[in-house]
């Protein structure tokens, strides 16, 4: 499995963007998905998690309100929309992959419970 984020960029605060995952291995349906961050000197911080059915979703205390993750499994490929955003949102945004099953609606926080991970895509908000 490889996961290849792109969508980041310069934004200002307030701002909106759009980041892409895509999967490419076999069973993306067995797959729970999810958005990490981390920020310069600082831990994983979970942002976002969906099924393969999309139905579950779950986000993290910092993205509720704001982030909306969603997926398109003909593609392959899973988005975080970004909106209102802040300088604290200032990152780098990677996705992560959970081998799980199709009809699961349990969703991860925790990084150490992913499979697989990308190499993520940076985000940075200006004042």
């Amino acid at each position: 499995v490889q996961l290849q984020a792109s969508g980041g960029g310069y934004v200002q605060a307030g701002g909106s963007l759009r980041l892409s995952c895509t999967f490419s291995g076999e069973y993306f349906s067995n797959y729970v998905m999810g958005w990490f961050r981390q920020a310069p000197g600082k831990g994983g911080e979970f942002v976002a998690a969906i099924t393969w059915s999309t139905v579950n979703t779950r986000y993290g205390a910092s993205a509720k309100g704001r982030f909306t993750i969603s997926r398109e499994n003909a593609k392959n490929t899973v988005y975080l929309q970004m909106n209102s955003l802040k300088p604290e949102d200032t990152a780098n945004y990677f996705c992560a992959a959970k081998f799980t099953s199709s009809v699961t609606s349990t969703l991860w926080e925790v990084l150490g419970d992913y499979d697989y991970f990308g190499q993520g895509t940076l985000v940075t908000v200006s004042s």
